[in-house]
């Protein structure tokens, strides 16, 4: 397993409704709610993120197919809107992404780059298997299994974990979940063992080193 981005996008919310402070790998901004929701509207909603999402994406694959092809079209704007329809129980989401020239472009070049805009990659992300994980980072007392070499112990905390599979998938050379003893401290640096520990989002890894806790 090998996530899209280097660093994860991370947000906190405090006491204020409801703004949301995100940051991403070159800054942080502002997402809130608008004022029928409670919000101050000083940053934009999960919805206009998400539509945003895939007007940014489709105009990006829009430019470098034109500049790939060399034709002059200097200008491009797209509009992005989302309604829900719900029939037998079943609630279904169109998203609207209106492509729109602003200088000439022929009719064969119109119908070329909307099929070269509905290939997008957010656009075929959202029209695939999507799944959303949730997890919870837990520290209180447990069933604790050690795995140690000369310098550090690995510290396993079964009741605690909740399957998100980045252990085995990114450091397979120390964690298997195949093998009786799953977790082999010889496998890698105690560096590597270290940041791979960090990245457990349920507190079910926990690692120090043998002479001080780190």
């Amino acid at each position: 397993m090998q996530y899209k981005l280097d660093k994860p996008v991370h947000g906190e919310i405090g006491v204020g409704r409801y703004q949301c402070s995100i940051e991403w790998r070159n800054g942080n901004f502002i997402c809130d709610e608008p004022p029928i929701e409670g919000g101050a509207d000083k940053g934009p909603d999960p919805f206009t993120l998400l539509l945003s999402a895939v007007a940014s994406c489709a105009l990006v694959t829009l430019r470098m197919y034109i500049d790939h092809e060399g034709w002059h079209i200097p200008s491009i704007a797209v509009n992005t809107n989302l309604y829900q329809e719900t029939k037998e129980g079943n609630t279904t989401t169109i998203i609207d992404c209106d492509i729109l020239f602003l200088s000439p472009v022929s009719e064969e070049q119109k119908v070329h780059l909307l099929e070269i805009a509905t290939n997008c990659a957010i656009t075929k992300l959202l029209e695939g298997d999507v799944k959303t994980r949730t997890f919870v980072f837990r520290d209180g007392d447990t069933k604790n299994i050690h795995y140690a070499n000369d310098e550090i112990t690995v510290v396993w905390k079964p009741e605690f974990c909740q399957h998100s599979t980045r252990c085995w998938t990114q450091l397979p050379e120390v964690f298997d979940p195949k093998v009786r003893k799953w977790i082999n401290p010889e496998g890698a640096s105690s560096e590597r063992i270290d940041r791979q520990v960090k990245k457990c989002p349920s507190g079910a890894l926990e690692i120090f080193y043998n002479e001080k806790k780190d």
